[in-house]
Formats: structure tokens, sequence, C-alpha cells
């Protein structure tokens, strides 16, 4: 609690505070009149002026004036300010003095009083009043406090009356030299401030009767009828009734705040607690594991060295027996040579040559198998030929690191940030920064539109995915989970996003023949070629009802310009219909026909011209096909039935034709009637098996799209 005592100012135990009106923020009586500067001229008082707020060049806010440091010396050692006349403050009235907080820099003004004429905080009195006695603190000297260090403040022995400033001995003999104002003891004193009454701050002597609400000060009926008039006012035993209710409410959800805020510390305590106990199991865990590595290596060492000294062994042994052998030799042949040098000093001719035959052949043939028999290569090399291949024990020690063994917490999906537009879905979701282990990747699933099973689409460092090609107004569910080399998450709270109600798409570009001009982002298509050519739609669908119109912006020589549907790989060199690929109504200025696989049926009258509209209705959840000219039906309510697999919005124009596609609009209402007074099937099952794309797609729109892949892969809806 000593925080919330302590002046803001001094930043110490407040002493006789007061309210500094403007800001509600309390500073003791003595740094308020240090703080109160006078202005350089008088300021008339308005309720903006009171309110208005400028920060000049040297950091002081005042309404609009430059103000100096001017600080007159009173007889009493207070700095304060002495103006000349008194005018109070109120409406009309005059500010001489203004007062900066220092918390809070805003600007309360008051008259020639300065900071005596401010409310006193008696609730603030009392409470540190009562801290004081509990903690034995006595009031420190208010000279001494601004002039001195804290370790040399002196406590206070008196109080000034008049001046409500506490004085030790040696100050009060100083400083205080005014005889008339009146000394009291600083016990007594504060005794003395505690039983004063709250009196009115703008007419003296009056005592406060009345709670300004939109002012938040205590008024006398003086103020009431003059600066206050026209103010919200509440007695005082109400508004305090008030402010106490709001304050007790307030207090017991900050008690609620401080009671879970003292329980997470104590939670927190107890995890400092279980490191130091985990730290200890796993520091022992890594000596362990450690050790037995240390311990690998140096059998690992007695093992090369054993290997050494058995290669020594056997290198020496070799050197032995192939000296041993040589020796042998070497001492044989020595004693030949001896022998022979006997022989030769022999002077008697015929005893010479008794032996000297047979000594010449064992000569010779001693020095003919001297090579042969005596090796002149050592049988080993003086040098190891190992060496010890230490590097991928050393990267591998490198690399022992602590692997995280915690799998990742639960992502959590940004809903504000998820959206649905179009055919496509936006996934957005962040890392559990709280609990579990740091990812390495994520793993996003969605259904397929039915509540079906989920299927991964996407896995990736990413936290954000936009899955296209998707079925229009349908709602599907996605979850995410997260993934590192210890396990996966769990699945997130599972959301779902619905895709738009309508189909809204253009002509598609990428696939179109080079005859054909796509104009107004994409949604206007002409052609330079006299021979028909067919355009299809950049999304294609396989469930939904669907609808979108073609307006005829010019129409010349009287062209069949054909509209309708189309599987992706129609013949786009034909006109469409012409194919078993296409399903189309083609008109003239006067009738049209329908026409699949080049059946021409179901003439109708009715043609276009300049500003004709050609609607196409495509309910593949009934299996048919549907015109509409101009608003109206247009043939038989269903001239297509059978329809199944996927179907590409699609027409052929020539050069004589221009057309602009209007998409995203709502179906219309439509009466449907008997299947047998319909025109026939004209649907080949077999279609469904040209393109293998259409397949997969067919089967429940397989085939997910991630933003950015190439134009080739056509989007699938329904």
């Amino acid at each position: 609690m000593e925080e919330e005592l302590k002046c803001p100012n001094c930043l110490r135990i407040i002493t006789n505070p007061v309210l500094l009106t403007t800001c509600q923020h309390c500073v003791c009586l003595d740094c308020a009149t240090r703080l109160q500067m006078p202005l350089p001229m008088p300021l008339v008082s308005t309720p903006s002026l009171l309110t208005s707020k400028t920060l000049n060049d040297s950091g002081i806010i005042v309404g609009g004036y430059e103000t100096g440091s001017i600080f007159s010396e009173t007889d009493s050692g207070v700095v304060c300010s002495r103006p000349d006349s008194y005018i109070a403050i109120g409406n009309g009235a005059t500010a001489q003095v203004a007062i900066t907080c220092p918390l809070c820099f805003n600007v309360t003004y008051s008259d020639d009083k300065g900071a005596l004429s401010l409310p006193r905080a008696k609730t603030l009195l009392a409470i540190s009043t009562r801290y004081r006695e509990n903690k034995q603190l006595r009031v420190a000297c208010q000279i001494c406090n601004g002039s001195s260090s804290s370790q040399h403040l002196k406590p206070a022995s008196k109080m000034c009356k008049e001046c409500e400033t506490f004085y030790c001995d040696d100050c009060c003999k100083i400083y205080h030299t005014m005889e008339k104002h009146e000394l009291m003891a600083a016990d007594e004193a504060r005794e003395y401030l505690l039983r004063r009454e709250c009196l009115c701050s703008d007419h003296a002597g009056e005592q406060a009767s009345m709670y300004c609400v939109p002012c938040r000060v205590c008024v006398c009926e003086l103020c009431r009828q003059q600066n206050h008039l026209q103010h919200q006012l509440q007695p005082l035993l109400q508004a305090s009734k008030s402010h106490k209710a709001e304050l007790s409410q307030m207090l017991h959800s900050l008690s609620e705040k401080a009671k879970s805020g003292t329980e997470f510390i104590a939670r927190l305590k107890g995890l400092q607690e279980k490191v130091e106990e985990t730290s200890s199991d796993f520091e022992q865990t890594v000596l362990r594991q450690c050790d037995q590595l240390i311990e690998a290596i140096k059998q690992h060492k007695r093992k090369l060295l054993s290997t050494i000294q058995s290669e020594k062994s056997q290198k020496l042994q070799t050197f032995k027996n192939q000296m041993v052998q040589c020796s042998g030799k070497v001492q044989k042949t020595t004693g030949l040579l001896q022998f022979s040098i006997e022989v030769l000093k022999e002077n008697d001719p015929v005893s010479f040559l008794q032996i000297s035959s047979s000594l010449l052949n064992k000569v010779s043939e001693v020095d003919a198998n001297f090579v042969k028999e005596v090796e002149f290569e050592p049988r080993e090399t003086a040098e190891f030929e190992y060496r010890i291949d230490s590097s991928r024990v050393l990267r591998a020690i490198e690399s022992l690191e602590l692997v995280q063994m915690k799998a990742p917490g639960v992502p959590q999906i940004l809903l504000g940030e998820c959206s649905g537009e179009s055919n496509t879905i936006t996934i957005v979701w962040q890392a559990n920064q709280i609990r579990g282990g740091h990812p390495d990747g994520y793993n996003l699933e969605i259904d397929d539109g039915n509540s079906g099973a989920f299927r991964k689409v996407f896995a990736g460092k990413e936290t954000i995915c936009t899955i296209e090609g998707l079925h229009f107004d349908t709602p599907y569910r996605a979850r995410v989970k997260a993934f590192n080399v210890a396990g996966d998450s769990g699945y997130s709270q599972c959301i779902t996003l619905r895709t738009s109600r309508v189909a809204w798409f253009t002509f598609d570009a990428c696939h179109t023949s080079g005859d054909v001009q796509l104009t107004n982002n994409n949604m206007t298509a002409s052609c330079s070629s006299f021979e028909d050519r067919v355009v299809l739609g950049s999304v294609g669908f396989v469930r939904g009802v669907h609808f979108w119109e073609y307006v005829v912006d010019r129409y010349e020589n009287n062209k069949d310009p054909a509209f309708g549907v189309a599987r992706y790989d129609v013949d786009k060199h034909k006109m469409l219909g012409k194919d078993d690929k296409g399903w189309s109504t083609y008109l003239d200025n006067n009738r049209s026909w329908f026409i699949h696989n080049g059946q021409h049926v179901g003439r109708t009258h009715g043609g276009i011209g300049v500003g004709s509209v050609l609607g196409v209705l495509l309910d593949l959840d009934q299996q048919h096909l549907s015109f509409f000219l101009n608003g109206e039906r247009h043939g038989p309510i269903m001239a297509f039935t059978g329809l199944t697999g996927v179907f590409y919005p699609a027409m052929s124009i020539n050069r004589n034709v221009q057309i602009t596609l209007n998409s995203g609009l709502e179906p219309p209402l439509v009466n449907l009637v008997s299947p047998s007074n319909l025109a026939p099937s004209t649907n080949n099952n077999n279609n469904n098996s040209s393109s293998g794309f259409a397949m997969q797609t067919a089967a429940g729109c397989n085939n997910f799209q991630l933003r950015g892949v190439d134009c080739s892969d056509k989007s699938i809806a329904a």
C-alpha cells in the first residue's frame, strides 16, 4: 500500500495532501506550492480555459501562455505566489497561478492563494496518518525535504497553522520569522488537519453541501448559485454512496484478478520447484549418457591399441624370422670365405690344385644361390599402413544436442482472419505459444462439403492457406494440427466456412483460341475469325443450381452464336453443340434451335439483336439445362436433361458477334413440370470419361488447388 501513499512529486509518504481538480491527482501541499507558477498576465477563466493544455518550450503546460520560472521567497521560507489582488477562480474570474501535475502534466489554475486554495484530501490524509502510526514514522521537515537528501531528513517538530508547513526546530528558527503566524506541535497538527471541516475551495468559510458531477468537485450553496448553476448536482451522501458502490464493484473485479494473479504466482513457484527437480534429473541423464559415450570411446581406444600391439608383434616376428634365416646363410657364406682364404695361402701347387676344383665349384654354387636364398627386401614395412578416421565421430559429437521431445501444442485458428469468397476459402492460424514444443510444420484438413471425412489439403510451415476450386454455396469444415520430430499435436477447433452463394466467373483467358479477344477484365469476348470459336468460362460446375447471362453487344450479318455448357475438352473450333462435348441453343435474328452432338432439335421462334440478353440456367441437382431470352423462358422448361459430370459455361461466336458475360446472378424461380412433357435427354453418359480431370472432380471435387498454381489446372466448383 505504500506505493499508493507516495506523493508523485517528492516520492515520499504524502503529507497534508491536496487535490489537483483538473486531473484528480493528489500531491503534498508543500509540493503543490513548489509546483505553482505565476502567470505572466492574469487569465479570465472560462470552461475552455480551465481544461486547455499546451506544452511550452520549458515543458510546462499552460493555457496558451508562456510561463517563466518566477518564484517569490516568502517570509515563511515556502515558495509561493503573492499577487496583489484576490479574485476567486470561477466563470468570469481571474486565474493568476498555474500548478502542473507531476504525474500527467495537466494544469490546474488557481487564484492568488495558489496551492492553499486547493481542496484537502482528508481521506488520503487519514490513511497516511494511520500508516505512519502503524510503521512508527514521523512527518519529516518539509524544508529539509526540499533541500537535503533523504538520509539527512529531520523529523518535524512544529507546523505553521497559516502556512500548513512542517518545520524541524532548526528550520523553524531560520526560515519562519512571521510573528503573527501560529505554530503548533507536529503531533497536534496532524489531529488538527484531520478534524478540520471540508470547506469550499472557492468561497472562504462556506461548507461543501453538494457534489458537481461534470466538474467532479464538492461545492457550496454559493457555487451552486453561481459557477455551477446549470450543472448536474447531487447530495453529498448520494454521490458518496454511488461512488462507493461503483468502487466496491470495481474492487471486487480487481480482487478476483488479484486472486487469479496470486494463484498464478503460486503456480509459477511450483513450476520453479519442478524445474529444479526436472533439471537435476535431466542433468543426471545427460551425465550418464555422456559417461556412456566416454566409456564407449575408452573401450574402442583399448581395442584400437590392442590392434596396434598385435600388428607390432607380427611385424617384429616377421623381421626376426627373416633375420634368423638371413643370418644362417650369411654365417655359412662367411665360413666358406674364411676357408677359401686359408686355401689361397697354400704355396704348394700340387696341394692347392688337389682341392681348388671342388672349392671353385662350391664357391660358384654358393654365389649363384646366395641371391635366391637370401631376401634383400624386408617382408614387412616399418610403417603402419593404417590411420584412425575420427572425422565422422567428431561430426557426430558436434551434432550432439538436446532434441525437442515435446509435441507441439494445439494451434489456434484465427477466426477473424479466415474468409470464404467465390469458390475459395482462406484459413489462417497461429502456433500455440504457451503449451507444447516448437512446431516444424502444420497439416490442414477440410471435409468434402457434405460433412464427410476430412482430407489433408496442405502440409508446410506457413500459417495461411487459400484453397480454390471448391463448390459454391457449400459449408466446409476445416481443422489444423501441428507436428515436429516428437509427434503431432491435437486438432484445433473445427471451423465452418461457406463459399459464395452464387458463382462469379469470367471467360477463361488461359485456354482460349488465338482468334478470340477478351477485354473488360475478361468479361467481354469478340472474335477475328469467320469460323466459330468456343469460349469457356473460368469455373466448372459439378453440383448446385447456377445462372448466368450473355449480353449481345454487336450482332451483324444474321449470324448464329450458340450459348450453353460444355465439357472442358470440347472442340473449340466448331459451333458449340456440334460434338458430343457441348449442349447449346443457337440463335439468329428470328428463331433458334437446340443442338447436342450435331443433332438439331426444338426449333423455337424468337431471335436476338443488339442488346438481347440470353440467360442460361444449369440445375445439376435436377440434371437439366434451361434457357431464357430477355428475361422470358425460351424453349422447353428443360431443354436438356440427364446432365451429370463437370460442365463449364460456354458459347461460340465469330467475327460478327461481340458478347459480354454477366455472372454471379441469383437463379430465377422456375415452375417445374413432369419430365414427360420435356425435351428428351441428349446426354451421353460415356462422355464422363472424356477427361481424366473431369472424372476426378466429378467424384466430389477431389482436386484442391492452392493459390498460385499453374493456370492449366482448371478449377471445379458447384
